[in-house]
């Protein structure tokens, strides 16, 4: 099927009690068990429940994947991840993940006895060089938060298989519609369902995708046996966003790009971030491996002051953290999303106090354009 139809229509059919077309929410926490010893293949809520199969089986059927599991954030699907791994294994991330990712990884599981390495991903070569005996996994975002950097997904899968090493790709800026990594070669997919998955800055959620059998059967203990899981009601949300996931993708790819060209030409700003842009490092890759370029743009101007006026000025943007709504939104990553990153690192990736990142939503765009060149004036 096409992905709209299966964004629509995929891990759905009518309700069995009552023909319903839209799937209930299974609002309990326990279910009756005919008789000693059997069941309808349901006996917890932390272990089982329809809706939120419902949303796993949809997801990843977009994501081209055998297998999915949801949780309560993305956070948490990255944390049930770091279960596949023990004690002395080494993890090769990219240097510019999200900085939950980087509070998780760097000041929560080391102290785990888990090892990493942080490298730019987007030359394959910092990270065949940063292999070691204990190498275990590839974590890797692309485009990257907030710099968009790209990362060639077929030659890190490649790379990896050369090595028995799981790959991981955090695929959150750009949803199924836009980029799907398995077909590339990679081992484990996730998202923080939060963003474009639900799209409506509601829910809190996350999902891992994958089509290997072992490291499903895993994670699926891990996620009974952790009990991360969302509620069905968040499950429910969700399920019921990922319906319009195609046409709201198209709108903020357009409009992202809209503003890009239009920013581009502002001498009040140093620089625009977009793969979209023929002068992005990554463009033809970004064609390549990409069904289009998303909507996250970041800016860089001259210095804070400069950015605190942009933020401070703009009213049809919201100043907030998190992406991926229908609204538009804008942060300050230095501060804000990537607060947790000693200044050393974000001084060594680039991350300066001047970069303003924008979650452009699917409003008007000539409104969202006069309101930044306001703001910027």
């Amino acid at each position: 099927m096409g992905f709209s139809t299966d964004a629509i229509h995929a891990g759905q059919q009518p309700d069995e009690a009552t023909n319903a077309v839209i799937t209930p929410i299974y609002m309990t926490s326990t279910y009756a068990q005919p008789e000693y010893g059997t069941s309808k293949g349901y006996k917890y809520g932390r272990t089982a429940n329809l809706t939120r199969f419902s949303l796993e089986r949809n997801i990843a059927t977009l994501e081209k994947a055998r297998y999915g599991l949801a949780f309560s954030s993305g956070v948490a699907a990255v944390h049930s991840i770091c279960t596949l791994l023990k004690n002395g294994d080494h993890v090769i991330v990219g240097d510019n993940v999200y900085g939950g990712t980087y509070r998780l990884f760097q000041f929560v599981m080391k102290d785990f006895g888990l090892d990493f390495t942080w490298v730019d991903t987007s030359d394959v070569a910092n990270i065949k060089s940063a292999i070691k005996e204990n190498t275990k996994l590839i974590y890797v975002e692309t485009p990257t938060n907030p710099l968009l950097t790209l990362t060639d997904l077929k030659a890190v899968s490649s790379l990896a298989k050369e090595n028995d090493l799981i790959t991981v790709c955090d695929n959150t800026f750009m949803s199924p519609y836009f980029q799907n990594p398995l077909i590339h070669g990679i081992d484990i997919t996730l998202h923080s369902t939060t963003k474009y998955l639900n799209g409506h800055s509601d829910v809190i959620g996350g999902i891992v995708v994958t089509n290997n059998e072992k490291i499903f059967e895993r994670l699926k203990y891990i996620q009974n046996a952790l009990g991360a899981v969302p509620s069905p009601f968040d499950c429910w949300l969700t399920l019921r966003s990922t319906k319009t996931l195609a046409v709201r993708m198209d709108r903020h790819n357009t409009n992202a790009m809209a503003i890009a060209n239009a920013l581009k030409s502002n001498p009040a700003i140093n620089r625009v971030i977009y793969p979209g842009l023929p002068d992005h490092p990554h463009h033809e890759l970004a064609k390549k491996q990409m069904n289009g370029f998303g909507g996250m743009v970041s800016i860089e101007l001259p210095s804070f002051e400069d950015a605190k006026r942009l933020m401070n000025h703009v009213k049809v943007f919201t100043l907030a953290e998190s992406l991926g709504g229908v609204e538009s939104l804008l942060c300050h990553p230095a501060s804000m999303t990537h607060a947790s990153v000693p200044k050393e690192v974000k001084d060594k990736i680039g991350l300066t106090d001047g970069i303003v990142r924008l979650s452009v939503g699917i409003e008007d765009v000539e409104d969202l354009i006069s309101d930044l060149t306001y703001a910027i004036k």
